[in-house]
């Protein structure tokens, strides 16, 4: 991968990480839908270097300065790694002609890594079996995780665009 790609793929990262948080809030405005506290993530976080990786309840953690700015600095770092794993395994071809179908299946397939790591460290059980509707949560993970990918290809389109 060449210094380029790479920065490409960082700006893909960031524009598809902007479009789930676009999504987040259509959804807690329009249905009333709330979204992952990101502040919590901070918290977990900020627990590992403590040695605490799994929580019974992230919520009843005890908080810790600057949660905040590092889950959503964790949430953006994570989409960045995300598009560059996504820009090694795509085609050759694919930044300058990116295609719909290769992204949205990786960024559906990427709710792998909350279900089997986040979700569980939280307290909240693989893929969310321990929620009050584990299904429900399943699916959101799934759409958001595929708002991802579609972001994936609209922020390489864009930049194909602005690359000409």
């Amino acid at each position: 991968m060449q210094l380029s790609d790479m920065a490409e793929a960082v700006l893909i990262g960031v524009g598809a990480t902007l479009l789930i948080d676009l999504w987040a809030l259509f959804l807690r405005r329009a249905f009333s839908v709330r979204s992952l506290d990101y502040c919590l993530l901070g918290r977990w976080v900020l627990h590992i270097p403590r040695g605490v990786v799994r929580h019974d309840n992230i919520g009843a953690a005890a908080r810790q300065p600057h949660e905040c700015t590092i889950g959503w600095t964790t949430h953006y770092l994570i989409g960045t790694m995300f598009a560059l794993v996504f820009v090694l395994l795509a085609s050759a071809g694919w930044l300058a002609r990116p295609t719909l179908l290769p992204a949205l299946a990786f960024g559906a397939a990427t709710v792998v890594v909350p279900f089997f790591t986040m979700q569980p460290s939280f307290g909240l059980g693989i893929a969310a079996s321990k929620t009050p509707h584990p299904n429900r949560a399943r699916l959101k993970s799934l759409m958001t995780h595929t708002v991802f990918g579609v972001g994936l290809y609209l922020s390489a389109a864009l930049l194909s665009i602005v690359r000409v």
